[in-house]
C-alpha cells in the first residue's frame, strides 16, 4: 500500500504557502527559462517588462538561458540567477498577478487560475520529473543555449510547444 501524499496545494492558497511549499509547486519544466518576446512594432529596442498591453502577443522561443542545465531542467546558479541574469524574473507571491509571461502549463499559473496541478507534476509522481519529461512538458532536448545563437535573429527560433498544456 502506497504512502498518502500531502496535497497541501488543494487546501493552502498560494499566498499562504510556506517557502518550502511554494518552491514545491514549481514543476521544474524550465519553460520559464526560455527567451520570450512581445510582438510590438512600436518598440525600437527590446527590454524586460512586467506587463503586456492589449493586442500584444508573447512569442516563446526555444532559446534557453545559458545558466540552464537542459538535461536536468534546473538552473546551475539558482540562488544567484537574478543577479547574474537581471532579466530573470523570480516568481513570488507579490508578483503572481503578473503571471502573463508564464506558459499555461506552469503549475503556479494553473493553481492561480484554479486549474489544479497537472497529472505529470512531480508532486503527483513520487517527486520524480520522469513523467513530465516523457509526456514532453519540459524543455529537455528541445532548446539551444542563448550564448550559441544571435539573439537578434530570435524570430528564427519562435516555437509553439512551450504553450502546450496537458489535462
Amino acid at each position: 500500500m502506497g504512502t498518502a501524499i500531502d496535497k497541501y496545494w488543494e487546501t493552502t492558497s498560494l499566498e499562504d504557502m510556506t517557502e518550502k511549499q511554494w518552491e514545491g509547486i514549481c514543476d521544474g519544466c524550465a519553460k520559464c527559462c526560455l527567451h520570450k518576446f512581445i510582438d510590438d512594432e512600436e518598440v525600437i529596442e527590446a527590454a524586460p517588462t512586467n506587463h503586456i498591453q492589449q493586442g500584444e502577443k508573447i512569442h516563446y522561443t526555444n532559446i534557453a538561458c545559458g545558466l540552464l542545465n537542459t538535461k536536468t531542467c534546473a538552473c546551475t546558479q539558482y540562488s544567484e540567477r537574478t543577479t547574474l541574469v537581471p532579466e530573470c524574473v523570480k516568481l513570488t507571491k507579490d508578483n503572481l498577478q503578473d503571471i502573463f509571461f508564464m506558459p499555461h502549463s506552469c503549475s503556479y499559473r494553473r493553481l492561480y487560475e484554479d486549474r489544479g496541478l497537472p497529472s505529470w507534476h512531480p508532486l503527483l509522481n513520487k517527486g520524480k520529473k520522469s513523467v513530465m519529461h516523457k509526456v514532453g512538458m519540459s524543455v529537455r532536448g528541445k532548446t539551444v543555449a542563448d550564448h550559441d545563437v544571435d539573439l537578434e535573429l530570435f524570430e528564427d527560433y519562435i516555437t509553439l510547444w512551450p504553450m502546450q498544456d496537458l489535462d
